[in-house]
């Protein structure tokens, strides 16, 4: 199966079963952001609650945070993003299709991540001379020179009727960190940590950028799953590698495999950071290795540019060695849709049942968005579709559950397979004489008798297992 159509075929399965769905598609789209669905919504909230009990739930060294989305505009000039958040831009002038120039001279082999605008245009002029560059949508040849194009994404608060000037104007965040600086003295006051020490959060943020198209793996609105981690500058290797290995054995530990994952190592640094590696994903349908999470040495730049323009003091003492300091930051950012993206990835398989297809989604039983759908054997045999439905009232107080009583069995088990549910319960006529009913296995298909009366431990034990 090529990249495109296995490509072609998630994002229809996304669409046609409710997980992604195209924004504002009766209007003819909103391009690169996306909705989530019934069972896309389902997938992501468990993704993300399994992120929160591994780094803050089960962890003694870490607090939860729910930054604002809008914060004082200052913030983004501290941080620089105001000053340098950009990506070189060219454009179309036949169709007006917007590309990410140092995107299109890696296509030619050419490395221009973070390149001074300079080299980017020598560049992209080799390849006009030669005949080669070209719009990725329509081929024509008619390009524009590079020029910076901000990521920020402008708004107001106010009067809608203010310009919008440099004086008023406010930010929608383009990451999620910024408020774990803002609010790093007020978590410190009023909680009992102690360096080192975490804050974790989860939101989303937003970015004005040149999209390629690549489903939902690069959108302009997202969510980050951030943890800044503070601590002393002599801590900062041990604590590294250490966040390293927890991050990693964390995608081992729901389904993926080492030969799935890469380290990135990046050589080109931001002038605040010490080290940079990215974890990267091999993407079926994007066809190679691309960064699913980032764990970056940060130093003491961001509490310091933050002290030095709202004037209050972010430093830390250590009461024990009597020393003020302030604190360097170790940072893990992951984009949960990226990780969305990663599983529904590797889940996807074909299968040929006695020569027919099925298309089936392996989650992680954990990260299922249904974890068992109840049937009953026909649909028009009262006491089958009362007896399904009182099993189906049991099980949802304790899992995610769902009734289906629509075509034959074998349908619903499809339907099933094709949302990723790892069990199904089927109630027969021997249910009505003997209190048991089959269990059947998404990944095995094989089917156990099991009593009714067993069915909350059995899930219980196998979605825990």
């Amino acid at each position: 199966m090529t990249r495109e159509n296995l490509m072609e075929k998630i994002v229809s399965l996304a669409k046609r079963r409710g997980f992604v769905f195209p924004s504002s598609e009766i209007y003819g789209g909103f391009a690169a952001v996306y909705d989530y669905g019934h069972y896309g919504t389902l997938l992501k909230n468990n993704i993300r609650d399994a992120w929160w009990e591994h780094m803050v739930q089960l962890r003694d060294d870490m607090v939860g945070l729910d930054s604002a989305i809008f914060m004082h505009p200052t913030t983004w000039v501290a941080s620089g993003h105001v000053g340098s958040f950009d990506d070189p831009q060219i454009d179309c002038r036949k169709c007006k299709a917007r590309m990410r120039a140092d995107q299109v001279l890696e296509l030619y082999g050419i490395s221009a991540d973070k390149a001074p605008l300079d080299f980017i245009n020598v560049e992209l002029n080799k390849l006009r001379e030669l005949g080669k560059l070209a719009c990725q949508s329509c081929g024509a040849k008619d390009i524009t020179p590079a020029k910076r194009f901000s990521l920020m994404v402008k708004s107001n608060l106010g009067s809608p009727t203010e310009a919008l000037s440099e004086e008023n104007v406010v930010y929608l965040r383009p990451e999620t960190c910024g408020g774990i600086y803002l609010e790093y003295k007020n978590t410190l006051d009023s909680t009992r940590v102690k360096l080192p020490f975490g804050i974790a959060q989860i939101g989303k943020a937003f970015r004005n950028e040149v999209v390629a198209r690549q489903f939902i793996f690069r959108t302009r609105e997202f969510e980050q799953m951030e943890m800044q981690y503070f601590l002393h500058p002599k801590d900062m290797k041990e604590k590294y590698d250490m966040w390293k290995d927890i991050r990693w054995n964390w995608y081992l530990e729901y389904g993926l495999t080492k030969d799935d994952l890469k380290w990135y190592k990046h050589e080109k640094l931001a002038h605040y950071a010490s080290e940079a590696y990215d974890i990267e994903y091999n993407f079926k349908l994007l066809g190679g290795f691309k960064e699913v999470e980032g764990i970056h040495a940060r130093g003491d730049w961001d509490l310091s540019q933050h002290s030095k323009f709202s004037g209050v003091d972010l430093s830390y003492f250590d009461g024990e060695t009597k020393e003020r300091f302030i604190p360097h930051i170790m940072e893990t950012s992951a984009g949960l849709n990226r990780i969305f993206l990663m599983f529904l990835d590797k889940a996807y398989n074909e299968e040929e049942i006695n020569g027919e297809k099925r298309v089936v989604l392996k989650f992680d039983k954990r990260l299922a968005p249904v974890k068992v759908a109840v049937f009953p054997l026909l649909a028009n045999k009262p006491q089958l579709v009362e007896k399904a439905k009182g099993i189906f009232e049991d099980l949802r107080q304790n899992f995610m559950c769902e009734f289906d009583d629509n075509g034959n069995v074998g349908k619903r088990y499809r339907r099933q397979d094709e949302i990723g549910t790892p069990y199904c319960v089927t109630v027969d006529f021997q249910s009505l004489e003997d209190d048991t009913i089959t269990v059947r296995d998404r990944d095995t298909m094989k089917q156990e008798r099991i009593a009714i009366k067993e069915l909350a431990d059995y899930f219980k034990k196998q979605l825990e297992d």
